[in-house]
């Protein structure tokens, strides 16, 4: 006789899902601050034929980096649902393949983009 998988108690799921909530109101707070910062930053240095050939780079990895952390702010808040350890593994495994396949473009286009943004020879 098959003994039932162990499931996760509610309670454990209920702290889970108020954490996961906690850390996506921080890292919305973050973002904020940080977008804030770097339109003052931006603002205040000099632009210039080499900066400005690098802001589409720039921008572009920001919004990487917001797309990547939104997107561990989701599947965490996807594990928070798992029943069992199945569940975990299952939710794990289709994180790993979307997120490996999602750097591998963002690595490509960055790398384009830094092509295009290098000063050519004279």
């Amino acid at each position: 006789m098959t003994q039932p998988p162990f499931e996760f108690p509610q309670q454990f799921r209920d702290l889970a899902k108020q954490n996961v909530e906690q850390a996506t109101s921080a890292y919305n707070q973050f973002n904020q601050a940080m977008t804030s910062a770097m339109g003052m930053w931006l603002t205040a240095v000099p632009s210039n034929e080499a900066t400005t050939g690098f802001k589409p780079v720039q921008d572009k990895a920001i919004s990487f980096a917001q797309q990547n952390a939104e997107a561990g702010l989701a599947h965490a808040k996807e594990l928070t649902n798992a029943k069992d350890i199945q569940e975990i593994l299952a939710i794990q495994t289709r994180f790993s393949q979307a997120q490996m396949q999602d750097y591998t473009k963002q690595a490509q286009e960055l790398g384009q983009l830094m092509m295009a943004a290098a000063p050519k020879g004279k």
